[in-house]
């Protein structure tokens, strides 16, 4: 079983859902990015969402946008993400680390190798939002073949044959964007007009359904797990950790920002 199976039938056995937590890669600093992964577990994080730095992130709102820039300025590449996986990976062996970027790093390295040194690192699932399932195979293959969840999307103007082609597809869990649109802690976020689509594809879907975009509080949270497996916050952890000043205060940071998540997610 992979870490991300274990982790979602645990939540199953205990009547949980799951809160995801995503970061940039090297944001707000190289040195906080491993500190703030082990804090965002401590507060109650079930997986990582680890995002990867790119000059052009299409799907990405102005301040993920902005999180990668100057994560690439700093120097956070490739090759600096996966060895902050592995040196994640020497405090906690058990969390589930998913990737979330875009095509062209890993077309540079070649579906193969990527996947062989991603796994290598410790990487479980690999998100990738410029990848059109109907395109994805040759890398869906590559990263099955080093136990690695190629993790596929859907949205509301997904068509309904996609949307079972994504169902039937799935590896990991599938991550329902709940508006359409850019990344970002968003007042267009509507929980009643996305129940319906979870619904229909926890249903219809083979794995765990998470819903992202838009989650930016506890309140937010807990009105979006009602009808999904699990929850993920970006944009909003992004910009709490802007600026902070060292290591230390990044983890600190994040761990105040999730506690309260984790809280309303088990209904306290």
């Amino acid at each position: 079983m992979t870490r991300l199976d274990a982790a979602f039938a645990r939540l199953s056995t205990a009547g949980r859902k799951a809160l995801i937590p995503f970061v940039t890669a090297g944001d707000p600093s190289l040195e906080a990015t491993v500190p703030v992964m082990h804090a965002l577990v401590a507060a109650g994080a079930d997986v990582i969402e680890l995002g990867v730095p790119f000059s052009d992130p299409m799907a990405d709102g102005p301040t993920i946008q902005r999180s990668s820039e100057r994560a690439l300025a700093r120097g956070a590449g490739m090759r600096w993400v996966l060895d902050a996986v592995r040196r994640f990976r020497d405090g906690d062996a058990a969390t589930p680390v998913v990737l979330m970027g875009y095509l062209n790093p890993i077309e540079i390295r070649g579906a193969e190798g990527f996947a062989r040194d991603a796994a290598a690192a410790g990487v479980d699932g690999v998100l990738l939002v410029d990848l059109p399932p109907e395109e994805s195979a040759a890398f869906r293959d590559a990263f099955a073949a080093h136990g690695i969840a190629l993790i596929l999307l859907a949205s509301p103007t997904t068509p309904e044959a996609r949307m079972q082609r994504l169902c039937r597809d799935a590896q990991g869990y599938l991550y329902y964007v709940s508006f359409a649109g850019v990344t970002g802690a968003s007042d267009r976020l509507d929980t009643a007009a996305a129940s319906t689509r979870l619904r229909a594809l926890r249903a219809a879907g083979r794995v765990p359904v998470v819903a992202g975009f838009g989650i930016r509080d506890a309140a937010s949270a807990a009105a979006m797990a009602v009808d999904a497996d699990g929850v993920v916050v970006g944009s909003a952890l992004v910009a709490a950790l802007d600026g902070a000043p060292d290591a230390a205060d990044a983890a600190a940071r994040a761990s105040a920002f999730l506690a309260p998540l984790r809280a309303a997610l088990d209904g306290g």
